[in-house]
C-alpha cells in the first residue's frame, strides 16, 4: 500500500540485545523495532531503506535519570523558562548519545517548587531533542550533615505526616518519577511506602543512614541508591550504611538495589567503580549528575541558589572542595566506566540503558532492542564514541566522522 510507513534494515551491525552484542540486522517501522521473521513469514515484505552500519555498535539510547541541568540551563532556577531550558537541554543531549532523561530538581522552597514541577511535563522525543522521562526530585527531605552541595536553610529534617508533607513541599507528583531521601529522617518511612504504591520511585542519598535504616526504607519500597558513596558515611566494616545495601540479604527476595554511580574520575576512584561492580553487576546505573555548565566553557555558574565553580574539570561550592555535582557527558562517564571498571561492553552499555528502564519500570519500551519497543538507540564505533542518535526510527543527530551509508 502507497500509504504504507517506510520498513528500514539496519545490516551490517552488531546489536546489544538479550546481553550480547549480536551480528544481526535490526528492523524498525513506525517507530518501533520489529520481528523480522514476522516480516518474512506473515506480510512478506522487504525493506524500503537499507541501511549499512559499517559494523558498527547500536545500542539502546543511554539514560540518564539524574541530570540537574546542561547547555547553561539549571532546571533548579526559579527565574528560567522552563519549556524553553527543556527544549535546549533536550537538543543538546541528543550529540552525546542520550535518548531520554530525567530533569533533576536540587532542595529547593516550597514556591520553587510549586512553580516548576507543573511546567516540567513528560514530553516523548525526536528531532527537537531526547525524550523527557519525568522529575528527579533530590530533596529536600534529606540529612543536612550529607548535604552536599544543597542549601542548607531549605532542608526538612522531618516528616509529620507522610505523603501530604510531601505534598504540601512540592504541590504535586504528577510529573515526578524518582525522589530521594535520606531514610533516617523521622515520619519519611510512611511517605516511602505511600510513594512506592504511586509507582515513584524512592532513592537513599544524602544520608548518614545505618545499613538497618536502609533496609527498612528498601522494605518500604526503596529501590535506588543516589549517587553510590558521594554524600553518605564511608563503608564501615561495623556498619556498612548506605553503601551496604548493595551487599545485603535482607532486603526482599529477588529484588534488585540499584545505585548510581558518577563515572567521572572523581567523584569515585575507579577502584570503587570496580568493588561496585563486582558485588552488585546488575545494579549499576550510570548518572552524570551534571549542572548546568555541562557543554560549556565557563568558570562559575549557578546550581539554584548556589554559586558553583569550575576548577580542573570538576564542579565544587565556591571558595569550596565541595564537589556540586559533574560538567561530565553520558558518552564520556560510558567510556570511562569501561576503561575503569574493567568490565565488557554490553556491561557498560547496559548500565547506562537497560538498568535505568528497569529501575523506572519502562524497560517494556525503553533501555532495550526487544521487538516491539521503541526504536530510541545510539550508534557507536569499537570505542564507544557516538556516530549517530536516534529516536522512533529517525535519525536525530549525526557525527561528522559517521560513515553509515542509506540506500532507498
Amino acid at each position: 500500500m502507497a500509504d504504507r510507513p517506510k520498513l528500514y534494515q539496519f545490516t551490517n551491525c552488531r546489536i546489544l540485545r538479550d546481553h550480547k552484542l549480536i551480528r544481526s540486522d535490526l528492523w524498525v517501522r513506525n517507530g518501533r523495532i520489529l520481528n523480522p521473521k514476522l516480516l518474512f513469514w506473515d506480510e512478506k515484505v522487504q525493506a524500503d531503506v537499507r541501511i549499512d552500519c559499517c559494523n558498527y555498535i547500536i545500542s539502546p539510547g543511554f539514560i540518564d535519570v539524574q541530570i540537574n541541568g546542561a547547555f547553561g540551563i539549571d532546571f533548579s532556577s526559579p527565574d528560567i523558562d522552563i519549556s524553553h531550558g527543556l527544549r535546549i537541554v533536550s537538543k543538546g543531549l541528543l550529540q552525546h548519545g542520550v535518548t531520554a532523561y530525567c530533569p533533576t530538581i536540587v532542595t529547593s522552597s516550597p514556591q520553587t517548587y510549586k512553580s516548576i514541577l507543573p511546567r516540567i511535563k513528560k514530553r516523548p522525543g525526536g528531532s527537537h531533542g531526547a525524550t523527557v522521562l519525568g522529575v528527579h526530585l533530590e530533596g529536600p527531605y534529606i540529612n543536612p550533615l550529607k548535604r552536599g552541595a544543597h542549601e542548607c536553610e531549605m532542608i526538612h529534617s522531618k516528616v509529620e505526616n507522610g505523603l501530604e508533607t510531601l505534598l504540601n513541599t512540592y504541590g504535586s507528583l504528577d510529573n515526578v518519577v524518582l525522589i530521594t531521601i535520606a531514610p533516617e529522617i523521622p515520619g519519611i518511612l510512611d511517605a516511602v511506602q505511600e510513594l512506592a504504591q504511586k509507582n515513584v520511585v524512592v532513592s537513599l542519598g544524602h544520608s548518614a543512614a545505618t545499613l538497618s535504616q536502609a533496609e527498612t526504607a528498601v522494605n518500604r519500597g526503596a529501590s535506588f541508591i543516589t549517587h553510590l558513596f558521594n554524600a553518605m558515611v564511608p563503608f564501615h566494616h561495623r556498619d556498612p550504611g548506605l553503601i551496604g545495601l548493595i551487599a545485603s540479604n535482607n532486603v526482599p527476595a529477588g529484588k534488585t538495589i540499584y545505585y548510581g554511580v558518577i563515572a567521572d574520575g572523581v567523584h569515585i576512584h575507579e577502584c570503587g567503580l570496580r568493588v561496585a561492580h563486582r558485588i552488585n553487576p546488575a545494579g549499576t546505573v550510570l548518572i552524570t549528575d551534571a549542572m548546568a555548565a555541562m557543554g560549556l566553557n565557563v568558570k562559575k555558574y549557578q546550581l539554584g541558589p548556589m554559586v558553583v565553580e569550575i576548577r580542573d574539570g570538576h564542579a565544587y561550592l565556591e571558595s569550596t572542595n565541595t564537589l556540586a555535582g559533574s560538567v561530565v557527558t553520558m558518552d564520556s562517564c560510558v567510556k570511562y566506566f569501561r576503561q575503569a571498571s574493567g568490565c565488557t561492553v554490553v556491561e557498560t552499555l547496559e548500565a547506562a540503558t537497560l538498568h535505568p528502564a528497569l529501575l523506572l519500570g519502562i524497560a517494556d519500551s525503553q533501555g532495550t532492542l526487544s521487538f516491539d519497543t521503541n526504536a530510541d538507540f545510539t550508534v557507536l564505533d569499537d570505542n564507544l564514541n557516538v556516530m549517530s542518535t536516534w529516536i522512533a526510527g529517525r535519525r536525530v543527530w549525526m557525527h561528522d566522522d559517521c560513515q553509515m551509508v542509506l540506500t532507498d
